[in-house]
C-alpha cells in the first residue's frame, strides 16, 4: 500500500520525519492487535543463525516481533522510542527502554542478535548500522525485516482515491494506489549497501518469505487506522476513507484475500572486534 511508511523503506529519509514516526502510538492497543504476526520460519531462521538467544529488538513497538521471539526461546530487550507503545510492550511482558536507538545507551552491553521488525527505516541508516555492529558479539546476526503487502486493486483504489479526495497536500496523496514489488527489494538492498559501507559485516544476505492472509470487512478496518498516513488524519477523514474502503470489501463479498512478502536484509557481524 502507498501510505505503510512504517513497513516498508522509502526512497526518502523516513528517520527524519519524527511526527509521522511517533505518530503510530495514537492507538498502541489497536495497533497490537491489528498488524500481522512474522512468519514462523524467518523467527526460526534468525534464531538459528545466531550465536545465542540474546536478542535487542530495535524500534520494538508493541512487541509484536519480541513476542515472537520469546516464544522461541530468545531473552529479548526492546528499544522504543513511543512511550506509549512502549507501555504496551511492557503489559505484554517484554523489558523494554524508551530512546531511539542512535541515542540508546547500551552501558557496555552486547547481543547475539539484532533485530529491526518493520523499524529500520526510522533509523538513521548509518549510525544505525555502525551502533548494530557495536553491540553485537563477534559472529552475531542483525536482521532487517518487514512486510510488504498490497490488497487487491479492486480495494486499493478506493482507498488511495479517498486518501487523495481528504489529504490532498499530503505527500502521500501523490503515490500510486499499488507499487510492485522490486521497489520494496530495492529499498532492502539499500540496507545491505549500508551494512558493506560499515566494513563489519560479512556479506549481508537477502530473505524473502510469501504467505497469505484472508481479511473480513472489520478485520480490515480495524487495521488500516494503524498505518502511516491515516494515525494523522482527523476523524472526520478517516471515517472517510474507511467508508470506500469498507464498501470496496463489501462489493468483493465482505473479505478478500492479501498476499504478503515479508523480506529481510541479514548479516553477520565479522569476528574481529
Amino acid at each position: 500500500m502507498p501510505i505503510l511508511p512504517r513497513e516498508q523503506p522509502e526512497p526518502a529519509r523516513p528517520h527524519q520525519v519524527r511526527r509521522m514516526a511517533e505518530s503510530f502510538g495514537t492507538d498502541a492497543h489497536r495497533y497490537d492487535q491489528a498488524r500481522p504476526r512474522y512468519p514462523e520460519d524467518l523467527v526460526a531462521r534468525v534464531v538459528a543463525g545466531s550465536p545465542g538467544s540474546d536478542v535487542l529488538d530495535v524500534g520494538c513497538g508493541t512487541g509484536i516481533a519480541a513476542r515472537q521471539f520469546q516464544a522461541a526461546g530468545c531473552t529479548v530487550l526492546g528499544v522504543e522510542p513511543d512511550a506509549r507503545m512502549a507501555d504496551v510492550a511492557r503489559d505484554r511482558g517484554l523489558r523494554v527502554e524508551v530512546a531511539t536507538f542512535e541515542k540508546w545507551e547500551p552501558a557496555g552491553r552486547v547481543f547475539d542478535t539484532v533485530i529491526a521488525a518493520q523499524s529500520w527505516h526510522w533509523v538513521d541508516p548509518a549510525a544505525g548500522a555502525a551502533k548494530a555492529a557495536r553491540v553485537l558479539r563477534p559472529n552475531g546476526r542483525l536482521a532487517i525485516f518487514g512486510h510488504v503487502f498490497e490488497p487487491p486493486a479492486e480495494v486499493a483504489e478506493p482507498f488511495a482515491a479517498a486518501y487523495r479526495r481528504v489529504a490532498p497536500d499530503s505527500p502521500l496523496s501523490s503515490q500510486p494506489a499499488r507499487r510492485p514489488l522490486e521497489v520494496y527489494r530495492a529499498g532492502y538492498a539499500k540496507i545491505a549497501d549500508t551494512l558493506r559501507a560499515t566494513g563489519r559485516f560479512d556479506e549481508p544476505e537477502q530473505w524473502r518469505f510469501d504467505w497469505e492472509r484472508s481479511y473480513t470487512r472489520e478485520e480490515w478496518l480495524d487495521l488500516l487506522p494503524t498505518t502511516g498516513g491515516l494515525t494523522r488524519l482527523r476523524p472526520d477523514q478517516l471515517a472517510d476513507v474507511l467508508g470506500a474502503v469498507g464498501r470496496a470489501v463489501d462489493a468483493l463479498g465482505g473479505r478478500f484475500t492479501m498476499r504478503y512478502t515479508t523480506l529481510a536484509t541479514t548479516a553477520v557481524r565479522t569476528g574481529t572486534p
